[in-house]
């Protein structure tokens, strides 16, 4: 403004010193009606550039504004600029990984001993129970060793007790006796190794879940530790993943996960960490980590690949700004607040982004009225004019009433 004014001054001066010479009458007639007009327009341009300096409209009509803001406010244009109040929210802070998706349970069914397959108690694909025969070998051979293991047993209790009698009557030594006595232990022991050889002839589930594709068929001859079908619980799922060891510190069971696979495109999968590896992997210098996803529904298969959410703290109050209404000097983040119809330049401290929005964490409150958009149209200090999303101009009162 101090400007304007001797700009203004200098002008008024130039204007008074043209009138002079007009009224001492220098020069010619036709001098002097020159001179005349050009002082009359020089006063005419004089006024016009005080009114437009000033915001004033021109004599006899309205201005070329249109009555917009600031009009009317000497020297006070507000200029329009994007706003809104800052909201309350949920602010979570998240370390995002990868992993693969393993099953609660899982074995690969393989015989212990050889033999010809006799039967197929289940159908591929299907579930099974805990229990349930799978695959039956020949056991015509074992049967036949545990009928004769139990006949020598019988014979060895009669031998004991024949025994037992006689040493009592002191008509058998104690050496015959000890004889017997350990025949009827080895004819036990027979009998029960060949019962467990007889029951390892059928191959029952371990645990309830889902039975995969079978690699053998009946008549197959298959030798022990051969891969015959695998079993896989899947009505909860496992997933293992890895962290930078940065954030060890921040690391605890029962942390919520939250994991989402191409497969199942637009859904996502609640779980909660469950066990931690104490031992920090040298290679990566991260830690792995195993999380629980149930999956009732059976969605999820074991061997997905999974992008993993790990939340480690949430923040149910958290101050939230557009991510366009920050701005940077320096290393220094500021928003524009404004108050009482000026632009206030405030520096924040900023917490965790998500969704296009980022908590400020020191600076300002929820609530107040925060500038989106037109940092480079004002300055601090500047008088402006909120205009919501919507494209309405409103107050700071009403603004703050929307959330």
């Amino acid at each position: 403004m101090k400007v304007f004014f001797q700009v203004f001054s200098a002008l008024v001066a130039i204007t008074i010193a043209a009138a002079m010479a007009w009224n001492i009458g220098w020069g010619s007639s036709t001098t002097t009606s020159d001179s005349k007009n050009g002082v009359e327009r020089l006063s005419a341009s004089v006024a016009e550039l005080y009114d437009r300096l000033t915001g004033k409209p021109p004599a006899g009509g309205a201005s070329d504004k249109g009555g917009g803001p600031g009009a009317g406010k000497p020297g006070a244009f507000a200029m329009p600029v994007e706003g809104g109040p800052a909201r309350s929210g949920v602010a979570m802070r998240q370390v995002m990984a990868i992993g693969t998706l393993l099953s609660s349970e899982s074995v690969i069914i393989r015989p212990e001993i050889s033999g010809r397959v006799a039967g197929i108690g289940f159908v591929e694909g299907r579930h099974v129970r805990k229990g349930q025969e799978l695959v039956r070998l020949d056991d015509s051979v074992a049967r036949a060793a545990l009928t004769e293991a139990q006949a020598n047993l019988a014979l060895a209790r009669v031998e004991a007790a024949r025994a037992e009698e006689l040493y009592r009557q002191g008509s058998g030594s104690a050496k015959i006796h000890d004889q017997a006595q350990a025949r009827l232990l080895t004819s036990q022991a027979q009998v029960s190794a060949a019962q467990v050889r007889l029951e390892k002839l059928t191959l029952s589930a371990p645990f309830d879940g889902e039975i995969g594709l079978r690699r053998f068929s009946v008549g197959d001859y298959v030798r022990e530790g051969q891969d015959m079908v695998n079993l896989e619980a899947i009505d909860t799922l496992k997933v293992d993943f890895r962290v930078p060891e940065l954030y060890m510190s921040s690391l605890s069971l029962q942390q919520n996960v939250t994991i989402m696979v191409d497969s199942a495109a637009g859904r996502s999968f609640a779980g909660e960490v469950v066990a931690i590896d104490p031992l920090v992997d040298v290679n990566g210098r991260s830690v792995w980590l195993r999380a629980q996803i149930p999956n009732k529904d059976l969605a999820l298969r074991p061997g997905l690949f999974a992008r993993v959410a790990l939340t480690l703290s949430t923040n149910a109050n958290a101050v939230l700004v557009p991510e366009h209404a920050l701005f940077s000097f320096g290393n220094d983040k500021f928003v524009y607040r404004v108050i009482d119809g000026k632009a206030k330049q405030t520096r924040v401290r900023i917490g965790e982004r998500r969704d296009a929005h980022i908590e400020i964490a020191e600076g300002i409150a929820a609530g107040d009225i925060v500038i989106y958009a037109g940092h480079l149209k004002i300055r601090d200090g500047a008088p402006v004019t909120v205009v919501g999303p919507g494209g309405g101009v409103g107050s700071e009162a009403a603004l703050k009433t929307t959330k």
